[in-house]
């Protein structure tokens, strides 16, 4: 065999294998590179990186498409939920009254303030922009109707109140409005009283007018409340001839202490007479409202003492007091006198302890004065109640009145269910 070529075929099998051995290594290498702890976490971050950057395009378009939805289609009650509260109270009495004829008993039943007869109430009340509240009642109610059962269902109440600041606030009620709208609450849940003189607040806050707008400011323990209050915008009913009525009213507060307020209340009304009975419409609203007609005054305004140029202006302030013993128990006084008869005082005291669930009364004693004579009216009134669960209530009443030289005694008998 030749030397050459066997020393030429050694050379090539080292070289080959020479290669192999290095090529072998540089596997090994590289697999243990790849299969390191350091090159997995890289390798994972990179894929979760790719992951996260996906959901966040994606999380991007649903935003946009949110966005654009409530731009185009967006209004203040979005979202919205609306509260509907209900109660029906049916009030009753048996009256001892001896001696009276009906004409003078029926002046007695009014001068009392008792109310009887079947009340139903439906309240829808929505929050709107957060703060602000738009609410709705439904009332029926026999008042007037000439029917015992309830008249029928009809819309008494627009309100809408708005929250600017913590310090200020204003309401517009282009319906069904009431002094009582406007007042600077002693209560959130405000019950309904058996008469005029056991509410907690004087007479003047239950008048009732078309249309009103009002502010109120707070500062510090003090609460003012001023309203603007316009009746007979719409049609003349009244048969003196009365079209259009202006009212202002006003109140400041004082919190004496963390339980006890004390209000100064005070209402002035200036109404125009006219012996024009017109429509004007729902919408209609005159400018020159108190601008006289020389034509339409009639004789029995203008001979009032207290009209002028075809106007009649009255109106009264009243002083109320409200305290809080405890979670149930509420003691509560007023005073209130008309302008157009200074002499003349009506007052009332009332102390109640209503727990929800449990065993409740109330004492109620009211009357009026005039001058310096003896007591005009004056009245007591208590009652019991009695809770069945939360939602229906009975309150059985005894009730004194003695009205100059009339008087009389009632059991009064009230039920309240709500929704």
């Amino acid at each position: 065999m030749d030397p050459v070529a066997t020393v030429v075929d050694k050379l090539k099998e080292f070289t080959k294998s020479t290669q192999c051995f290095a090529l072998s290594l540089l596997c090994r290498r590289k697999d243990s590179d790849h299969r390191s702890p350091i090159e997995i976490l890289k390798r994972l971050q990179r894929e979760a990186f790719s992951d996260i950057m996906k959901l966040r395009d994606r999380q991007d378009k649903v935003e946009r498409i949110l966005t654009f939805n409530k731009s185009s289609k967006g209004n203040p009650f979005q979202e919205a939920s609306t509260h509907v509260r209900g109660k029906v109270d049916v009030l009753g009495g048996f009256f001892i009254m001896d001696g009276v004829d009906d004409e003078h008993k029926c002046d007695i039943l009014q001068r009392s303030g008792i109310r009887t007869g079947i009340d139903a109430r439906f309240t829808f009340e929505t929050a709107v922009r957060e703060k602000d509240i738009f609410l709705a009642e439904f009332t029926a109610s026999e008042k007037g109707q000439g029917d015992s059962f309830g008249g029928p269902l009809s819309l008494t109440k627009v309100f809408y109140g708005a929250h600017f600041r913590d310090w200020f606030s204003a309401v517009a009620i282009p319906m069904g409005a009431q002094c009582r709208d406007v007042e600077v609450a002693t209560d959130s849940h405000r019950e309904r009283a058996l008469t005029d003189y056991s509410e907690f607040g004087p007479p003047l806050l239950n008048q009732h007018s078309d249309s009103a707008i009002g502010i109120t400011v707070r500062k510090s323990n003090v609460v003012a409340s001023l309203a603007q209050f316009v009746s007979g915008l719409r049609t003349q009913l009244h048969p003196a001839g009365i079209t259009l009525s202006l009212s202002t009213f006003g109140q400041v507060a004082w919190q004496l202490s963390r339980s006890t307020k004390l209000s100064l209340l005070g209402r002035h009304q200036v109404s125009r007479s006219s012996s024009q009975r017109t429509n004007l419409g729902a919408l209609a609203f005159p400018i020159s409202a108190f601008k006289r007609n020389r034509i339409s005054d009639i004789s029995t305004v203008e001979d009032s003492p207290t009209s002028q140029e075809g106007r009649i202006s009255d109106g009264s302030i009243a002083l109320m007091v409200n305290s809080e013993l405890d979670e149930n128990t509420r003691i509560g006084g007023w005073i209130e006198t008309k302008n157009s008869d200074p002499g003349y005082f009506q007052w009332a005291v009332t102390m109640c302890d209503n727990p929800e669930d449990e065993f409740g009364w109330g004492l109620t004693l009211g009357g009026s004065l005039q001058g310096r004579r003896s007591w005009d009216h004056f009245q007591v009134e208590t009652y019991l109640n009695l809770n069945f669960g939360k939602r229906f209530k009975v309150q059985p009443a005894l009730m004194y009145v003695m009205d100059e030289s009339t008087q009389f005694s009632a059991l009064m008998f009230r039920s309240s269910w709500s929704l």
